[in-house]
């Protein structure tokens, strides 16, 4: 970014700079806001720590301020399409879940549950949520609160009856092209969306696998009793919507549409469109409750609405009420705006030859594709514990690697599947990071008592350097050092 080649990178001191006052502005941030500090309070943060980092930049790197725009707007412009996507899948989990797409996967979902799989099933229906909604928050705090009663009341300890609930909603958000995070990765590496997710798919599944084995030798060590509240859960979903199979027919489109390696725009587009209209047919009455008029003319209003705006619908059920009320489009604009400043940031970084400087510490231990990998996952941790946000944390991760990885002939799938191996799974086993904390407080659970039994989200982050170690699907374009083609 910088077109001043006689200047020399900044020490790598300096460039920590403005990341020391990003830390410190976050950990008072999120310590005054908690949860709520995505709602604004971290956006701020950013933009300050961008003036901090572009202030050195011009007096200490003399680098002109043209540079620096320069080079966030074109951070910005290279998240566009990201940002467009997001939007998309705001209409989408809006229209997915009044059409009764979501509700009908979760009901036929719930008659899985059997006494000595409970474990086993938590992991799996929360997965199936956190696919369909794309929010690992949204699944615990709804069919992950119900879940945590009938474990409680089966004797199941809470450490394990979490542990199960987040392995599972935090695998379904990774792999979930609804997902911000999923998005957030692909687009900040410059991976098309469902390549970041297939390739994903090489770590994430052996991993859950291992998970799942762990949850059922556990819960053949308990006898359950009480399937009551399954059935409360499983009577409101059937009474609020109507439930049908013929709306399977949307989530199997899509897939197909995801096989077809259709576009991500494109897929999500349709499915939303195709969602709005099973809407219209098997839940008009539900388009009425949210336009908040009875007239048949009104279901227009209430399907726009489903698609842009945020819906409540009254079940009865106050978890459900919960799992079932959508944001749309508008949910989204948190997490763009979060982007847009966070690509200021990054400019400002660039431009500086902060970025740099700073990779340029790890090249060190990057002489081997499992040194690469590791500190790549080392330092999406590093970063989520520091920063105490995984948004940021992905953020700054990709930029920091993405230079490195592409100098080296990887491919950038590479660098996005290792980012949310380390960062997006871990996020919520740090008691001060904004998932850690929000997490512990929806199921009344410390973080460290349900840690240990996260397996899934302990098993992430080693299965990425196991991969690098045996080099399974990795691809080397160009050989700039030989050394790391080998271990």
């Amino acid at each position: 970014m910088r077109n001043q080649t006689d200047k020399q990178l900044p020490s790598p001191l300096l460039s920590l700079v403005p990341i020391l006052v990003m830390v410190i502005l976050l950990f008072l941030t999120i310590s005054t806001f908690g949860s709520d500090a995505l709602s604004g309070g971290s956006q701020v943060v950013l933009l300050t720590t961008t003036a901090v980092a572009s202030c050195l930049a011009m007096l200490f790197c003399k680098v002109r301020w043209k540079v620096i725009e320069e080079a966030m707007c074109n951070n910005i412009l290279g998240v566009s399409t990201a940002l467009i996507i997001l939007l998309l899948i705001g209409a989408l989990s809006g229209a997915w879940m009044i059409s009764g797409v979501v509700p009908t996967l979760i009901y036929y979902g719930m008659q899985i549950i059997h006494p000595n799989f409970f474990l086993a099933s938590c992991c799996v229906i929360c997965a199936v949520v956190s696919v369909m909604t794309g929010s690992s928050w949204t699944t615990i705090a709804t069919i992950g609160i119900a879940l945590m009663g009938i474990g409680e009341a089966q004797g199941f300890p809470t450490g394990w009856v979490a542990g199960a609930i987040i392995s599972g909603a935090y695998f379904g958000d990774k792999i979930s092209p609804l997902s911000d995070t999923t998005v957030l990765a692909s687009s900040v590496t410059h991976t098309p969306l469902f390549d970041h997710i297939r390739y994903m798919m090489l770590t994430t599944v052996p991993s859950i696998a291992i998970t799942l084995l762990i949850f059922i030798g556990m819960g053949f060590t308990h006898v359950a009793s009480d399937a009551t509240q399954i059935a409360a859960f499983a009577t409101s979903l059937d009474e609020t919507f109507h439930i049908s199979l013929w709306l399977l027919i949307v989530p199997l489109a899509t897939g197909i549409l995801i096989a077809k390696k259709v576009p991500s725009l494109i897929t999500l587009f349709i499915s939303a469109g195709l969602a709005g209209c099973f809407a219209l047919f098997f839940q008009p009455n539900l388009l009425l409750e949210v336009a908040g008029e009875d007239a048949e003319a009104s279901l227009f209003k209430g399907l726009f609405m489903t698609f842009y705006g945020s819906t409540q619908i009254e079940t009865g059920n106050a978890a459900l009420n919960d799992l079932v009320a959508t944001r749309g489009m508008a949910g989204m604009m948190n997490t763009i705006w979060l982007i847009i400043c966070a690509m200021c940031f990054g400019g400002a970084m660039t431009a500086s030859g902060m970025l740099e400087s700073l990779t340029s510490v790890f090249l060190r231990f990057m002489k081997r594709r499992v040194g690469m990998i590791t500190s790549t996952v080392c330092s999406g941790l590093f970063l989520n514990i520091v920063t105490a946000d995984q948004y940021i944390s992905i953020i700054l991760t990709g930029n920091m690697f993405k230079d490195i990885y592409r100098q080296k002939g990887y491919e950038s799938r590479l660098l996005s599947r290792t980012t949310e191996d380390a960062v997006t799974v871990t996020s919520v086993l740090v008691p001060w990071n904004t998932c850690g904390m929000t997490q512990a407080t929806i199921l009344g659970v410390a973080t460290l008592t349900y840690l240990p039994y996260c397996f899934f989200n302990l098993i992430s982050p080693l299965m990425s350097i196991t991969m690098a170690a045996i080099g399974y699907k990795i691809k080397q374009h160009h050989e700039e050092n030989p050394d790391l083609t080998t271990r």
